[in-house]
Order: C-alpha cells, then sequence, then structure tokens
C-alpha cells in the first residue's frame, strides 16, 4: 500500500457524519451577522417557509446553480422547492460565515431526507449570484458523543484569516492530496482534536484506530484538486474533488483552528452523478 493510499483511508475516517436537527437556533448569543450573512440564513429559512421576501437577494437576471439536481437560474430553484412534499422541509443553520464576496453556511436540513449541508453563495453587487453545496444523509454520533453539526460556532482571531487558511490549506495539499504522513502530527496540538465523524473517537488515537480499521476493510479514498479555499477568523473551509469507493465525490472539509493547530474538523461528502443526470451543466465546482 502506497503512502496515498494510506493516506487516504485515514482521511475516508473524515467522512459520513450526522446529527439530529438542533431544536432551537445556535445563534441566539453569538456576535452580530454581516448583512450578507443574514441575507444567506434568511434565505436558508425561506425554504422551510416558504417566505418569499429573503429570495430577493437572489439576482434574477444571473443566478448560476452548482447543485447538479437543480436547473439553472432562479426558476430553477423554484422547481426544486416544489417538488418537496408540502411543509417537509426544515432547515437549521447552525454556523455562517463570510470571505470577501462569498458566504459559507453549514446547516441541518430535513430536505427529501435528513442530511447536513454545506452552502455557498457568491454575491455581486449585494445580490446572490452563483451557490454551491454539499449534502450528505444523517447518520449517528460518534464514540465520542460528537455529531457532525454540534460544535463551536462563532468565528475568533479575524486577523489570523489569511494565516489559519494557509494552514489548511497546506494541510489539505501535504496529507489529503500527497499523502505526506511524516508531516501529519505537525498540524496538530498532540492528542488534542476534536473529531465530527460518526465513526471516530476524538484525537489523532481516535484516527488511528479508524485507520486500521478501515485498511482492513479495504476502502479507499482520493483527493485529487482542490477547488477553494474560504476562510473567516479561525474556521476554514475547503472545497475538493476526488474519490471515494470508486466513485467521483465532492468533499467539504470545514476546519477550527486554534494557536495555529487544527482543533476541529466536520466534513460532508457527496457523490458526483454522470453528466447525463445532470440538470444544469454548470459542473460541481466552477469556481
Amino acid at each position: 500500500m502506497t503512502n496515498l493510499d494510506v493516506a487516504a483511508i485515514a482521511l475516508a475516517a473524515l467522512i459520513t457524519s450526522a446529527a439530529v436537527l438542533p431544536t432551537t437556533p445556535l445563534f441566539a448569543q453569538e456576535p452580530a451577522m454581516s448583512t450578507q450573512e443574514q441575507q444567506v440564513v434568511d434565505l436558508l429559512k425561506a425554504i422551510e417557509t416558504g417566505a418569499g421576501e429573503p429570495v430577493a437577494v437572489i439576482n434574477p437576471e444571473h443566478y448560476r446553480q452548482h447543485n447538479l439536481g437543480a436547473a439553472d437560474g432562479l426558476a430553477g430553484f423554484g422547481a426544486l422547492l416544489a417538488a418537496l412534499p408540502p411543509n417537509s422541509a426544515k432547515v437549521n443553520t447552525v454556523r455562517v460565515f463570510e470571505d470577501g464576496d462569498y458566504v459559507f453556511a453549514h446547516s441541518a436540513y430535513e430536505f427529501f431526507g435528513p442530511r447536513i449541508g454545506f452552502d455557498i453563495f457568491r454575491f455581486e453587487h449585494g445580490k446572490i449570484v452563483e451557490h454551491w453545496d454539499n449534502l450528505q444523509e444523517t447518520a449517528a454520533a460518534n464514540p465520542s458523543g460528537n455529531t457532525m453539526i454540534d460544535g463551536a460556532t462563532s468565528a475568533t482571531d479575524i486577523d489570523k484569516t489569511e494565516a489559519n487558511k494557509a494552514l489548511v490549506a497546506q494541510f489539505v495539499d501535504d496529507i489529503l492530496v500527497n499523502g505526506r504522513l511524516e508531516k501529519l502530527a505537525g498540524f496538530f496540538d498532540g492528542d488534542s482534536y476534536i473529531q465530527h465523524n460518526p465513526q471516530i473517537a476524538n484525537g489523532l488515537s481516535g484516527l488511528g484506530a479508524a485507520l486500521e480499521a478501515m485498511a482492513k476493510a479495504g476502502i479507499t479514498m482520493k483527493y485529487d484538486t482542490v477547488h477553494k479555499v474560504l476562510g473567516e477568523g479561525n474556521f476554514v473551509l475547503v472545497v475538493s474533488e476526488g474519490s471515494f469507493g470508486g466513485k467521483p465525490t465532492a468533499f467539504y472539509d470545514l476546519f477550527r483552528v486554534e494557536n495555529g493547530k487544527i482543533a476541529e474538523h466536520w466534513d460532508t461528502l457527496e457523490t458526483i452523478p454522470p453528466q447525463s443526470e445532470w440538470k444544469n451543466q454548470n459542473g460541481k465546482f466552477g469556481f
């Protein structure tokens, strides 16, 4: 087995996570959101409520969709919502961050079934003109009791945004893409690491145990391309493309950095369908 294969198996342990929908919003005591962050939270909540006003933030003349299950444009967004069974949708956005023209959110959904999702929106002249997402079915909490959606929610260390983005980008390049396992420990503070995966306990020790189990199971995962790195303060989201179990896959990994080390991790993965099944031709990425 090559180093890349071992790294792929190790990081496959950072994949399928889920959570029970929180009963109350977690923003209640958090710092005030920016205008664009609030607009995104309101827009996502409108999937549940059916409110029309939040949808006005979308540019009706130019809205580029990267959810391959939805047709392009505002009409495609409306058609997707219309396909939902009446009163079935629930949305609780737990985290939202802003990086320049981009706002990215982490939400618990009832959306054709229980799911955890990351959404990215690009603003232009005060309107949303582009959208990406990555949705994953929910599952149980991990051996440490962590779900995919719980944990820290508020960005700190805003002055360290670029340094934290660089650190996480280096981690993804070294470990996930290139399998440089000799560098793995240097990205963490000993065994202090909070993992939001239902199959893995906290710490690098938990990751090591999962590595052994997954190697025995023959599970393979490969990161090929990093498409986007977004961040605000100590939170960094990385959007990557590769394969899991031999299937083309989109990986969204959210990291929390503390004192120059990776301290917490959430993620979703979604299989990329064959192009013949796409409802738009914009692709899953296209940043």
